[in-house]
């Protein structure tokens, strides 16, 4: 072979190898990667094409030749011990169907990364067999496509490990006195989440007294989480004491802003006494509750806000307001109404505009709530409550 031609071979292979690194790996989704190989190879080397994969949990290392060399030239061997699953095919699929005759036989190139078997290319064509040249690039995008399929493996192992995490942190909120009617929902703004930094609780007192709690936690995700369980059970350890909201507030704010680590967080506490037919209310930097009256209009309550959790500050201030069978109380966090670049006076505003069904129990007045604010398409984390207590 000519120098011209060995260039422009080598030429042909580089180009070849920086195509593949272009369009082979751009998620970390294993099936979108078998389709980008699929595609690649369809696109250029051969007629059919097609690739089968290992489940997750059936990558053995025994089921992977210490000689790499070896794997590469005898899949089949290296996969002796396990199941392949076709998750990808592309161009003439009768190609790559075991026929009689003189249909040619699909060239098997292992995929493997690190001495991890991931699973199977398969490429025909129907002129015939690969060069030289060709099959090095098949084999160059079938290592390549393996690195990213073990970087998405990696990914999803860690996401469902944050899940496991997720699910632990996730909690119910208690139960309250029968004398009072409870609704709560919970809504991540991040899908791929289950919890973040917003919270509900209800705590039972003595004198058929309950407290709610909603709070949020600067930030989102799983280290929000974190510091929301840490505030919840600091909470109740606070609040066992039966102390007003006010000083349940004082008292929780001196323990967590000992730890330099906290993240702020803001708190409304809302005590009700249905005996009286009253609420007490105080707020560490969090937004104001609303109560729907028997008519279904809502009104907002001016609850000062003190300084959020965690400054140390304390200077919280308690309100009281009557609140009888026929008011449903409503507790949220700011992703209910908050909106890119508008005023939260004019966020409240649209809350407190609100008419919902007279006479709808908690339940129902929260989903439609949520329907009437879109609070199941917003990208900060919704924490909603809604009480109301039971007549005699």
């Amino acid at each position: 072979m000519s120098a011209s031609s060995t260039g422009h071979a080598e030429r042909a292979r580089l180009r070849a190898a920086e195509d593949a690194a272009e369009r082979i790996g751009t998620t970390l989704d294993a099936r979108t990667t078998c389709t980008e190989l699929a595609r690649f190879v369809c696109r250029s080397l051969c007629d059919a094409a097609a690739v089968e994969l290992l489940p997750d949990d059936a990558v053995p290392d025994d089921a992977v030749p210490d000689d790499a060399e070896h794997a590469a030239a005898d899949p089949a061997a290296a996969v002796a011990r396990a199941t392949l699953h076709p998750v990808a095919a592309e161009g003439r699929a009768h190609l790559l169907e075991p026929v009689r005759g003189t249909a040619p036989a699909p060239v098997s190139v292992p995929l493997l990364a690190h001495g991890h078997l991931h699973g199977v290319l398969r490429a025909a064509r129907a002129d015939g067999g690969f060069s030289a040249d060709e099959t090095a690039t098949l084999h160059h995008a079938a290592r390549l496509a393996a690195v990213h399929l073990a970087h998405a493996r990696r990914h999803a192992a860690a996401r469902r490990t944050a899940l496991d995490l997720q699910r632990a942190l996730l909690a119910e909120p208690g139960r309250p006195h029968p004398n009072v009617e409870l609704a709560t929902r919970y809504l991540p703004a991040d899908s791929g989440a289950l919890v973040g930094g917003d919270w509900c609780e209800t705590i039972r007192l003595h004198y058929g007294r309950t407290l709610l709690v909603m709070g949020d936690v600067m930030g989102h995700g799983l280290e929000a989480a974190v510091e929301m369980s840490a505030y919840r059970s600091a909470l109740r350890y606070v609040a066992s004491a039966e102390l007003p909201p006010h000083r349940v507030l004082r008292q929780l704010d001196a323990v967590v802003s000992r730890d330099d680590r906290r993240r702020p967080a803001t708190c409304l506490l809302a005590q009700l006494d249905p005996a009286r037919s009253i609420a007490s209310f105080a707020s560490a930097g969090h937004l104001p509750p609303v109560v729907f009256g028997a008519d279904g209009t809502a009104r907002l309550l001016a609850v000062p806000a003190g300084p959020p959790l965690g400054t140390g500050a304390g200077g919280y201030e308690l309100v009281t307001s009557a609140l009888t069978p026929a008011d449903t109380l409503l507790m949220f966090t700011d992703g209910l109404v908050e909106r890119r670049g508008e005023d939260i006076d004019a966020s409240l505003s649209r809350l407190a505009g609100l008419r919902l069904p007279a006479g709808a129990d908690p339940s129902d007045l929260l989903d439609e709530a949520l329907r009437r604010l879109g609070g199941r398409h917003v990208e900060d984390d919704v924490a909603v409550l809604a009480a109301r207590i039971r007549g005699r």
